[in-house]
């Protein structure tokens, strides 16, 4: 086994993870809000906030896609080891993780079903920056508006109108972490 994989997980993992998952909640509570995670250092190329959000949401049961530039031994490795997630195809991909390019084009993800809408994928999109300005969002969780600059508008609003079916979005950079659920409303700016 190679010992660079027993590296960048939690180091007190019960306080951590619960640290960073009530950061990463609330951000998916908040839509344009960024906030900062620490505490695990994943294998480059993934952002520190990509790994942590990897780490707290997912499990043995996860599968996970890689796409692009993330698809690489290295990654592989780290999660097998700290999370033991299945590495999968878009179509079965619970989460999947990657740049946004790479992760196109988003119909290969499943978006839930009438009767079960919870059955979708979450993607997580590696950012080189995240701001509070561009795209202009309301909705759940958002007092009048918010704002997030987000990689392609039109996107965002046609996933909304599929709810309540639809993806979930996480963006990072670094160790910053955004969220974008499919309730908010996307209006470009």
């Amino acid at each position: 086994m190679n010992a660079d994989i027993l590296k960048g997980g939690f180091t007190d993992a019960p306080i951590e993870a619960a640290f960073a998952f009530r950061q990463i909640m609330n951000v998916m509570a908040k839509p344009g809000e960024i906030r900062d995670l620490s505490g695990a250092v994943p294998p480059v190329p993934l952002s520190i906030a990509a790994g942590i959000v990897l780490l707290t949401l997912c499990d043995p049961e996860t599968p996970i896609h890689l796409a692009g530039e993330v698809d690489c031994k290295a990654v592989r490795d780290w999660i097998a080891f700290h999370i033991g997630a299945p590495v999968t195809h878009k179509p079965d991909a619970i989460f999947a993780i990657g740049s946004w390019q790479a992760l196109l084009p988003l119909a290969d993800f499943p978006i839930g079903t009438p009767e079960y809408p919870d059955r979708s994928a979450t993607l997580i999109v590696e950012c080189e920056r995240l701001a509070p300005e561009g795209a202009v969002l309301r909705g759940p969780g958002i007092k009048e508006h918010s704002a997030l600059s987000l990689p392609d508008t039109q996107a965002f609003q046609e996933n909304a109108s599929l709810f309540p079916l639809g993806l979930d979005f996480f963006f990072t950079a670094g160790a910053q972490v955004a969220a974008l659920p499919r309730t908010t409303q996307v209006e470009a700016n």
